[in-house]
């Protein structure tokens, strides 16, 4: 048996990338599945992948910064299964890297819409079903940006700030509750959205450093999956508040000592081929160090 077996997850951002692979994940540990993202045709494919794989799966879409869209995305969930046990916020949404200023407005809105009202509006969702049954568990998928400024991310780190702190609140709010309530940062993750970056213009060269970032550190979405099976699992009962991280201080040592052995033994990988798209400064002032 499966460690996740007769449970129902629900998995925002599900379709591709880290969502997939957790819904793939808890698909194997016995879980049903039921995975949302905003493209019709990306839910599609998804949903038959997984139903190759064995996974018992439903699909629709949602737009996470739509409360309406996120209601309707548990009510399905629970219509379809009879209840949901796991509810697990993933969709996420990064703006292109360079000064706050210098960042269309509309694609920094865009950000705090879905990382901000959309976790909020899924949080909600799920402790409206969680806590009058005394069960359930929430996970919230973290960034960087959690614990620290980030300079030139403000979009995307601020957004992580506000989340843990709302996590880890809402921990505490429901603690008598039986609701369990985490904090899952997964580290670097190897997907098309850490790939596939955009950049305001003058900027995209200081955004190099990540290519041996993404070398040294970066995992295969499958290796934080694993991670989400285990906080969705028993052995985090009673653990409310739990704050779990891929990229630990060990983890990344690790890295380091790796690629000083690829380098003494002249063995080294290339740099990570990373696509940054340019887009137009939303004011035409160049900050220097």
């Amino acid at each position: 048996m499966g460690s996740l077996n007769n449970k129902v997850a629900v998995i925002t951002g599900g379709s591709r990338g880290l969502g997939l692979a957790i819904a793939q994940a808890y698909a194997r540990e016995g879980a049903a599945v039921v995975i949302a993202s905003r493209s019709v045709r990306s839910v599609d494919q998804a949903v038959h992948l997984l139903k190759q794989q064995g996974a018992q799966v439903e699909g629709m879409t949602c737009d996470v910064s739509d409360q309406a869209q996120v209601q309707a995305l548990a009510d399905r969930a629970a219509s379809t299964f009879g209840r949901f046990d796991i509810w697990v916020n993933n969709a996420g949404l990064g703006a292109p890297y360079g000064p706050s200023a210098a960042v269309p407005a509309d694609r920094f809105e865009a950000v705090l819409k879905t990382n901000i009202w959309g976790n909020y509006y899924g949080s909600i969702a799920a402790m409206q079903h969680f806590v009058p049954r005394g069960s359930g568990k929430l996970i919230n998928l973290l960034g960087r940006g959690d614990s620290a400024p980030v300079p030139l991310q403000n979009a995307y780190a601020s957004s992580k700030a506000w989340l843990k702190n709302f996590t880890l609140a809402l921990a505490k709010e429901y603690k008598p509750s039986g609701v369990g309530v985490y904090a899952f940062n997964p580290g670097l993750v190897l997907t098309d959205m850490l790939a596939n970056l955009e950049a305001v213009e003058g900027y995209a060269t200081k955004m190099n450093p990540l290519r041996l970032v993404t070398r040294l550190w970066a995992n295969p979405p499958e290796v934080p999956a694993q991670k989400a099976v285990w906080i969705a699992s028993a052995a985090t009962d009673g653990q409310t508040g739990l704050q779990v991280r891929v990229l630990t201080p060990r983890f990344m040592l690790a890295g380091v000592l790796r690629e000083a052995g690829r380098r003494v033994t002249g063995r080294a990988e290339p740099i990570a081929a990373l696509q940054i798209k340019v887009v137009p400064a939303a004011i035409a002032v160049r900050i220097d160090d």
